[in-house]
């Protein structure tokens, strides 16, 4: 028998393994697809680009442009096409007969953007800059008027409304926008008939999150005075509103993606099977018909505006997408006769249809590359093929050097089982001991409402190129696995998240897949408050890393932003009723179980989770001559957008670990320094 491969390779500590993975190639030339739309006369798609500060650019490509060299910038150099509504955004701009309507991050003005001329305010100069934020627009079939989420800030009056306004600047420009819903905590999707005759909505109230328990409205659009005005508003499904000040109730079913097709039939996405699937609506009397019952989710949690996970072509055809273990699937419903295509993808997102009916457009995950934006056609034979459109990120990695996932279920508490994606180290030019076993990281995705996927991640192969093992867990409460899994984390956050985490990383230690004696955790935002409540109360890990996390939970719950001022209410309890709850799980109050390496990177500017948070912990691992290191980032806000931020963070931690560890990290210039009895308040 021959040897493999990789007995070949030189023996390196796990670890300390020469990686052709820079920090640096995290973000350098990295644009990242973000929305797509296709139009008449090309793709549409916004791009992240972390080397410009992180701001989101428009690009397009014609439709009979050739190769991806006819991509263009749409936009200026000093845009950023983002959206500050419920602060996380999306939806920050769409396109309708070829024109761009945009939102500025800089003002959070709405811009329309035509061919060849520079962008230009439709929307009236607020009392301050960012007071009035916009969102998820249409425009109207007449091309008049657009239709549109709207959030303004007066003071800490936070008010969310669906509003008109003209589509062209003029003489209205300074007209501020016609109030068409509001009274409502939150509101979402708007969606016009192509006749122009209807509007339908998404609405919820607190203490509700959008996955929680939603309502789909229906109203009459009437023209009146130069502007539209709404009649014959009604409830179609879920709760109905409830007087000022009295919470909802969290019992009923999450619906979301509301769309009319072609022939004016309305379509929705409804958990009322336990999994998120499409309907479609009868107006009249609100009966739900499902469009292909599947155990599968077509959907994720609503955290930003904008998702489509299915469309309708002009022949009526239902279009979806979901993701299995396998990957991603695109099914066309075509009456009693569906037709499912695996495809060789992770999963297909923001999937389009363009208005002749004749392009899909996705952006598809890889397992071995960065996701791309792709054209999707079937034949007459029904086999799908597909069109790369973006720019292929070229990562120029030995595929014996890519960590391929693998979806594993593992025990948990109580008989519960958990999900995960695993990645092994992989490397094409060096191995490990035969007596050693790899360091692992278990990855807690932030949310905590939300899910790992199973896309490549550059950032992933970072740490198994250089000899760790990574495991992605899906705790109970993650989506993807129906609305019962997701449920898990009802009153139980800091309890579900942290024992699915602790059983990871012991499953995997016990396949002899990892050393049971260096186990990091590492989670930003919710994920960070994991990370912290695990090793504060769980004596599993031996270092961890909080980015942006949450260490008090009552602080949490006074000091936040609208969209997420009630979210605790579900997952720990009603606040400040619960008050004993939120100070039992919160980490810093088990501070005298924090006696394991720990480094919190913070971004100053963040308004989810204020600095302060990370600032109260650090000073608690100092008072506890507990090893640790800090640093805030200038300009951040919640996740790290700047390349020289994200580059110094993902050194600095890869540093600590090493230095935790026992091991000499291959190229690091700049080692993180580890403090014991003083703070690094501050430092960046």
């Amino acid at each position: 028998m021959s040897d493999s491969p990789g007995s070949q390779l030189p023996v390196v500590p796990y670890g300390a393994w020469p990686s052709p993975i820079s920090a640096a190639d995290l973000v350098s030339g990295v644009t990242r697809p973000i929305d797509v739309w296709p139009g008449r006369t090309g793709t549409w798609w916004s791009q992240s680009r972390p080397d410009q500060g992180g701001r989101e650019q428009l690009v397009f490509r014609p439709a009979d442009g050739g190769d991806a060299t006819s991509i263009v910038d749409l936009l200026g150099p000093d845009w950023n096409a983002r959206s500050r509504v419920h602060e996380y955004g999306g939806a920050a701009w769409w396109v309708a007969d070829d024109v761009v309507f945009a939102v500025s991050y800089d003002d959070q003005r709405l811009y329309r953007a035509e061919p060849g001329r520079r962008p230009v305010p439709i929307t009236p100069t607020p009392p301050s800059k960012g007071a009035w934020r916009y969102a998820d627009g249409r425009l109207t079939p007449d091309g008049r008027t657009v239709i549109c989420v709207r959030e303004t800030h007066e003071g800490d009056d936070v008010r969310n409304e669906i509003v008109a306004l003209p589509s062209a600047p003029g003489d209205t420009t300074d007209t501020a926008p016609r109030v068409l819903v509001g009274g409502t905590d939150f509101v979402a999707a708007p969606r016009i008939s192509p006749d122009g005759r209807h509007l339908v909505w998404i609405e919820w109230q607190h203490p509700n999150m959008p996955w929680d328990s939603t309502s789909l409205w229906i109203a009459e659009i009437v023209p009146e005075a130069g502007s539209l005005t709404l009649a014959d508003v009604r409830l179609l499904a879920g709760a109905p509103r409830t007087g000022h000040g009295r919470p909802a109730s969290r019992d009923g079913q999450a619906l979301m993606q509301p769309a009319f097709g072609a022939d004016g039939r309305l379509y929705v996405i409804s958990d009322v099977s336990e999994w998120w699937n499409v309907y479609q609506v009868d107006e009249n009397s609100g009966e739900f018909t499902p469009v292909l019952p599947l155990r599968s989710e077509v959907g994720s949690p609503a955290w930003r505006f904008g998702d489509s996970d299915y469309t309708i072509d002009t022949d009526g055809r239902v279009w979806l997408t979901y993701t299995d273990a396998e990957g991603a699937n695109l099914v066309r419903v075509d009456g009693d006769s569906p037709e499912t295509h695996p495809l060789p993808f992770g999963s297909l997102d923001s999937l389009r249809l363009s208005p002749d009916g004749s392009r899909l457009t996705a952006i598809a995950t890889q397992a071995t590359a960065e996701a791309v934006v792709i054209e999707l056609r079937v034949d007459t034979k029904g086999r799908p093929a597909w069109t790369v459109l973006s720019e292929v990120t070229d990562n120029d990695l030995d595929p014996l050097g890519i960590s391929v996932p693998r979806h594993v279920t593992f025990p948990s508490v109580g008989g519960r089982d958990a999900h995960a994606h695993l990645y092994l180290p992989a490397s094409a030019v060096a191995r490990g001991p035969e007596d050693a076993r790899p360091p692992l990281i278990v990855t807690v995705h932030g949310g905590p409402t939300s899910a790992a996927g199973s896309g490549f991640r550059l950032q992933t192969q970072y740490w198994t190129s250089r000899g760790f093992a990574v495991i992605d867990v899906n705790y109970g409460g993650s989506t993807g696995y129906g609305r019962a899994y997701r449920k898990l984390l009802d009153g139980n956050w800091g309890v579900v998240d942290v024992e699915d985490a602790c059983a990871a990383a012991l499953w995997v230690a016990g396949q002899g897949l990892a050393d049971a004696s260096r186990l990091a955790i590492r989670g930003g935002s919710a994920g960070g408050y994991t990370v912290l409540a695990s090793l504060a109360t769980r004596d599993v890990f031996t270092a961890g890393a909080s980015l942006y996390g949450v260490a008090d939970l009552s602080a949490l719950a006074r000091d936040t932003h609208k969209f997420e001022s009630r979210y605790l209410d579900g997952l720990v309890g009603p606040w400040p009723q619960a008050e004993k709850i939120y100070t039992e799980r919160s980490p810093l109050t088990h501070i005298d179980g924090f006696d394991r390496p720990l480094i919190v990177l913070q971004g100053e500017e963040d308004e989810v989770v204020p600095p302060a948070q990370a600032e109260m912990i650090v000073a608690a691992l100092a008072s506890k001559q507990v090893p640790h290191s800090y640093l805030l980032f200038a300009g951040e806000q919640h996740g790290f957008r700047r390349a020289e931020n994200i580059v110094r963070a993902i050194e600095s931690e890869l540093s600590f670990y090493g230095q935790v560890f026992g091991f000499d990290p291959a190229g690091i210039a700049d080692p993180v320094r580890i403090r014991f009895g003083e703070s690094l308040r501050r430092t960046r």
